[in-house]
């Protein structure tokens, strides 16, 4: 049984148990959450966008096969067991090709999925909800719910062909896109157990006028909107009482838990009670490069105060540089130019994390790192650009170096999410 299933199932059976879903793929993240999932002892789940890895390379270049050997070379420097790595796909459909008509983008989505079976990824979110060049706006319930199905019968004849554990599947989608909202939010709509309702019952006939009924079983999770969300400079805070009908729903369907998306700089508190009230996978993407650029920054202004430091343009100067050269990334958020440069460097939605790989940011973040290797780190400049990674190097659970202090940096984010989950 894939172990998501078994997983599932203990949450079923009353246990408090979840998994967080890491959506990134820049390697110091994935090394530190990978340093974490070892230190807990908990199996890591990492998850790839069709936009971010897709037969074609997707935005990182990497096809599916080039994503799993990616993360499972990091997870052999860490010393951390391959078999423990769960791959997911998210958002799984015709989304990177939604500007073609329809025929033609489910093609491309049905060989992605395919690809995606055949590297080892063995949780597909199935998102169907998107309308194609020819298609209306919004898509009726029945057509993304077919389309899923189509979806699914690809993936279940690649595991057919490759063999390994069954994948297991997602439904549904949230509003707004994923990534966190590119307007500022004033309140959200939870979802309504009527609407989760539908959404299950809809899927679950068309994986039957699809020959799915041995499938089906293994549609484990419903992506759905519990109130969780944030814009560029505010989080919405989960509350419980307003998602109470909506966990008391998927309480009495045997089959399903919940997928929280956007659940990035949630409180600890609020991530425990989102896995109490049966949100028990829990999506984080933004949040990781988002403590990863704080840290980065910080080690950048403590450079410059050392003594000797070098006066050219460091790390966060050439980062601007590179997003004002090259704007795609980020043009269709910011849309405000009295907040431009503040949203560039600090916004929520950390559009940042597109431009770690642009070989001039590679350059100017390995300089960084060599010159902070080189010197021994005074700690008074750790007390006063990284406080919290000063107190556990003063009690000694931290090491004094760089690539400790910015893998803690990132860990940081994560370690709610472990703890969350029932670790």
């Amino acid at each position: 049984m894939t172990p998501l299933v078994e997983l599932v199932a203990r949450h079923k059976s009353g246990q408090h148990a979840g998994i967080y879903s890491l959506c990134s793929a820049h390697p110091l993240v994935i090394e530190s959450a990978l340093y974490e999932a070892r230190a807990s002892g908990t199996p890591l789940l990492i998850e790839a966008t069709s936009n971010q890895v897709n037969q074609f390379g997707g935005y990182t270049g990497l096809t599916p096969a080039g994503f799993r050997a990616f993360v499972h070379d990091i997870a052999d420097r860490v010393g951390y067991p391959t078999d423990r790595v769960w791959l997911g796909g998210d958002h799984l459909g015709p989304n990177a090709w939604r500007q073609e008509v329809a025929a033609t983008a489910m093609g491309r989505a049905e060989e992605l999925v395919a690809q995606f079976v055949a590297a080892g990824f063995r949780k597909l979110h199935l998102d169907c909800s998107m309308s194609c060049a020819d298609d209306p706006s919004p898509l009726p319930e029945a057509t993304v719910a077919g389309r899923a199905a189509r979806l699914c019968a690809a993936a279940e004849r690649a595991w057919r062909e490759h063999g390994g554990d069954a994948p297991a599947y997602v439904i549904g989608t949230e509003v707004p896109a994923p990534g966190g909202a590119g307007e500022e939010l004033l309140a959200l709509t939870v979802t309504t157990p009527e609407a989760a309702q539908a959404t299950i019952e809809a899927h679950r006939g068309a994986f039957e006028a699809a020959d799915l009924a041995a499938a089906w079983p293994r549609a484990v999770a419903l992506v759905v909107q519990p109130g969780v969300e944030f814009d560029h400079h505010k989080v919405i805070d989960y509350r419980p009482e307003k998602a109470r009908e909506l966990s008391a729903y998927i309480a009495r369907t045997p089959q399903f838990v919940y997928e929280a998306h956007s659940t990035d700089y949630q409180t600890p508190e609020n991530l425990h009670a989102l896995v109490r009230d049966h949100f028990a996978i829990l999506k984080v993407g933004p949040a990781a490069t988002f403590a990863l650029r704080e840290t980065l920054w910080a080690l950048s202004a403590l450079e410059r105060e050392l003594p000797g430091a070098a006066t050219g343009p460091g790390l966060r100067e050439v980062v601007a540089a590179v997003m004002r050269a090259d704007t795609r990334h980020w043009r269709g958020y910011y849309h405000d130019p009295a907040t431009e440069s503040f949203d560039l460097s600090y916004s929520l939605s950390d559009r940042i994390r597109y431009y770690w790989p642009h070989p001039d940011v590679q350059r100017a973040c390995a300089s960084l790192l060599e010159n902070l290797r080189r010197r021994t780190i005074p700690m008074t400049l750790m007390s006063q650009y990284l406080p919290r990674q000063y107190a556990a190097v003063r009690s000694g659970q931290l090491a004094p170096s760089v690539d400790a202090l910015l893998q803690d940096g990132v860990a940081a984010a994560l370690r709610p999410y472990i703890r969350a989950c029932g670790a």
